[in-house]
């Protein structure tokens, strides 16, 4: 990641397409504070294999700690005792 001012930006903004082109991510900033994110069209997922794994278990963790309700049936002949 590479992180530039605005006026230098201006000057080298070829340069920087380029070093987007090849994956780099480019800050742009103004007075020191980021105002513009350069980031390459293809890019890696922003989501890792281990993240995925790890939601897919607490998923998991969820659907095991659901306690499945009364059957329709059931529910049916209690309204119809009523």
């Amino acid at each position: 990641m590479q992180s530039i001012g605005i006026a230098e930006a201006k000057n080298n903004f070829s340069a920087l397409i380029d070093l987007v082109e090849k994956g780099e991510e480019v800050r742009i900033t103004r007075h020191g504070k980021e105002v513009v994110r350069m980031l390459p069209v293809r890019r890696k997922p922003v989501i890792t294999d281990e993240q995925i794994e790890r939601e897919l278990r607490q998923i998991d963790a969820l659907h095991a700690s659901i306690r499945p309700g009364p059957a329709v049936r059931a529910l049916r002949e209690e309204g119809q005792q009523a």
